[in-house]
């Protein structure tokens, strides 16, 4: 299905290709993020065969903030199926930034559950019985899928708390139109500390990969979702995960993907890899600048796009049909 070599060859020569790209800036507004080397840079790729291919610094810790916005979905639909759940929080993208205080004027809802509006009405639903609970919940399904425990950034979580003004403002606004209930900050503490939670960027690659292998770690083989609803969550970051940059990179790049403002980047192939790519220096919209072109080369390089039918150097697709004659 595809040449391991070249996978190696290829991510070596796109770390060495953009690790001088130095646009962009780290996320300052949340205090302990803007503490980040803006210069540290990896790219891990793991197989749903469980083989794995990284470098540069894919061991650092960061914290995954808004990539753990598929994750929590996931999880929301477990716990209460579709119905409820889009009861909650719609699938349309929104056009808008990622904090936008908003909701869809015709249902009142969040938009969808890769924006902050949509992640706060998810993180209710999946909030559990006390705070500890919810957050043990979300860790204990996260770290099968990242084939190791995870654990949160108390510094992180509580930086983000004290400067949350927007998204507390946020969760009132869906409190007042009926969408969460009245536990507002007990919400809100399940949702800081799921962005929160540490992560490298092999981690990231695995958890991509479960989702890809249909919920299945590929190096352990334990269950971390469910079949039924990886489809769901993989649609949402297909239409919705790169905030206000998504139809964009479906149009270039076209693969499920989500990024986060520390600086990770997390993209799906399906049934076939998953990618992760690490660089705290964003664009204006949150995005990795550095993950952003990694992907769109590696799209290319492979015909990774969805909509890709005939790539003539790609190791990922089967051979096209002959055309017949004309006439």
């Amino acid at each position: 299905m595809y040449d391991i070599s070249e996978l190696k060859r290829c991510i070596s020569d796109l770390y060495e290709k953009h690790r001088g790209n130095n646009q962009g800036d780290v996320a300052s507004y949340i205090p302990e993020l803007g503490k980040a080397d803006p210069d540290l840079f990896g790219i891990s790729l793991v197989t749903v065969d469980g083989q794995e291919f990284s470098v540069g610094d894919y061991q650092h810790e960061f914290t995954i903030q808004s990539i753990i916005k598929p994750i929590a979905f996931l999880l929301a639909l477990e716990m209460h199926g579709r119905d409820k759940t889009l009861a909650h929080v719609g699938v349309e993208p929104s056009g808008d930034a990622f904090n936008s205080v908003e909701l869809n004027p015709r249902t009142r809802l969040p938009y969808n559950p890769m924006v902050n509006a949509g992640d706060i009405s998810v993180a209710s639903l999946i909030k559990g019985a006390s705070p500890e609970a919810g957050v043990s919940a979300l860790l204990d399904r996260l770290g099968i899928a990242a084939g190791r425990d995870l654990r949160i950034d108390e510094h992180v979580r509580d930086s983000e708390a004290t400067t949350g003004s927007r998204n507390r403002a946020i969760a009132y606004l869906l409190h007042n139109f009926g969408v969460i209930d009245d536990g507002i900050d007990h919400t809100l503490h399940q949702y800081f500390s799921q962005c929160s939670v540490l992560v490298n960027c092999r981690d990231l690659a695995m958890i991509a990969a479960t989702i890809a292998n249909i919920g299945e770690n590929p190096a352990t083989g334990r269950e971390a979702f469910a079949l039924t609803y990886v489809r769901d969550a993989m649609a949402a970051m297909f239409s919705c995960g790169m905030y206000d940059y998504s139809g964009e990179w479906a149009y270039r790049v076209g693969v499920p993907a989500k990024s986060g403002v520390a600086g990770g980047l997390m993209a799906v192939i399906n049934r076939q890899l998953g990618i992760a790519v690490f660089s705290p220096r964003l664009d204006e919209r949150g995005n990795s600048v550095r993950g952003i072109a990694v992907c769109t080369d590696l799209a290319e390089e492979f015909g990774l796009h969805a909509f890709e039918f005939m790539n003539p150097g790609s190791n990922f697709l089967r051979d096209a049909p002959p055309t017949e004659a004309a006439g």
